[in-house]
């Protein structure tokens, strides 16, 4: 049996401010998801089946195509989507995947010119006298000082997130999402909101530990918050075979939970743009191709070996983790991205696992600037103006830590130079540039 529209199902709690008492807010919402599944006519088991099953499916898949020596990662050149060339097989592909390269995002010496002016940016300002160390414990962790530089408006990064290239690349990877349902529509496809995020710079020879494989869109908010449990509302309402990963619905208005180290924004895909080459096997990118696998990880912790305060290992103040102890289906299909070049860009669905490789005297430099797709929405417009602050006074943006190395820094860009596409993305125009599709 699944749940109908006119079945009645018990009412979820929610929080919109951290609990007093995590231990207690978890094992309220736990025993309340698993009612409300039973009152559907199914148990948590036979619902966590179906996912397992349909990820089992899709990690067989991963792992089959890389034993035949073929690429899991969808390629996609950017001048075939500019031309409307991109077939429906490809975008099948990137929607089975959850993600992708564009390779020719930005010309190969566009690219190497910006990565040499955001070395002057930050060398003119004496970024490297003047680095106090990580501002945050995850990005720290990786080893190679500095490699997360905080710095967000550079020349290079603006005029890239306001480029006319990378909103045709928004749009496209915008429209794979479903942002028409429940008779709302949920975010502009084609208006992008800027958000603003680092650049990595990773010299030759450096020994990087890399990340772990963990997750971005939230951490208990993904249970405890209304907006969220409306966005999930298939798995806990006993009807798990119409979740679908790419329905935008209630992700786009719901407030931020105290403590998630998830961004303000919602984001489409997360990306970033290459700056240098990059071999596949030099500390880069891994993710878990399987957008519908953020349903196992919702579920998982309904089952019975995990305790009622826990759910495996997601909490407050730090990233969703994702392992080997609860998550070890999803783990046989972790992949790497295939070779880049200076110009290419990479993306992957907001709910996806992902990690960094580690790497020892490395060969090339591993240099990129991180360019999400966040459509614009009530989510993200509220984040906009917090955006618009921190740009007009070169301070760190919210989401970050409050580091604020470019308040007096020189060569900073300037809201002279935004065109219309920035303009819109800052919430500073109403009006702008037509779709970009």
């Amino acid at each position: 049996m699944t749940a109908t529209t006119t079945t009645r199902l018990p009412q979820l709690p929610h929080w919109e401010s951290t609990p007093s008492d995590l231990g207690e807010a978890t094992r309220e919402v736990k025993a309340a998801i698993r009612a409300r599944i039973e009152a559907s006519g199914r148990t948590v088991e036979e619902v966590f089946a179906v996912m397992e099953a349909r990820v089992r499916a899709a990690v067989d898949d991963v792992v089959a195509t890389k034993a035949r020596g073929e690429q899991v990662w969808p390629e996609i050149a950017y001048a075939d989507l500019e031309a409307g060339r991109v077939t429906p097989e490809q975008v099948a592909h990137v929607t089975r995947r959850g993600c992708l390269v564009v390779r020719g995002h930005v010309e190969h010496e566009q690219a190497l010119a910006w990565d040499r002016d955001v070395v002057d940016y930050v060398e003119t300002n004496r970024f490297f006298e003047t680095y106090r160390g990580p501002g945050d414990d995850f990005f720290g962790s990786v080893g190679s000082k500095p490699e997360i530089y905080p710095i967000y408006w550079s020349r290079p990064q603006m005029l890239a997130r306001q480029s006319e290239r990378t909103a045709r690349v928004q749009s496209f990877l915008n429209h794979l999402w479903r942002y028409d349902s429940e008779g709302r529509r949920w975010f502009d496809p084609d208006r992008d909101s800027l958000y603003p995020d680092r650049i990595r710079r990773r010299p030759e020879g450096a020994d990087s530990a890399g990340l772990g494989t963990h997750l971005d869109p939230g951490t208990l908010d993904l249970w405890m918050t209304q907006a969220y449990q409306q966005a999930f509302r298939h798995l806990f309402d006993g009807s798990v075979e119409q979740y679908d990963p790419w329905d935008a619905a209630y992700r786009t208005a719901g407030p931020q939970y105290p403590g998630s180290t998830m961004c303000s924004a919602f984001r489409t895909f997360q990306g970033w743009t290459a700056l240098s080459d990059m071999a596949h096997d030099q500390g880069v990118l891994h993710t878990v191709p399987i957008p519908e696998a953020m349903g196992y990880l919702m579920l998982r912790p309904l089952l019975d070996d995990v305790d009622d305060e826990d759910m495996c290992g997601v909490t407050v103040n730090q990233v969703f983790p994702a392992g080997d102890k609860y998550h070890g289906l999803l783990m046989e299909a972790l992949s790497g991205i295939p070779d880049v070049r200076a110009g290419d860009s990479v993306w992957w669905h907001c709910d996806m696992i992902h990690s960094v490789a580690s790497v020892q005297d490395q060969r090339g430099w591993g240099n990129v600037m991180y360019i999400p797709a966040a459509p614009w929405c009530p989510r993200n417009e509220t984040y906009a103006a917090s955006v618009r602050e921190a740009f007009a006074t070169g301070s760190s943006p919210s989401d970050f830590p409050a580091e604020d190395y470019e308040r007096d820094w020189v060569g900073r860009f300037t809201e002279a130079e935004l065109n219309a596409t920035g303009r819109r993305g800052l919430g500073l125009d109403a009006a702008g540039a037509a779709p970009h599709r």
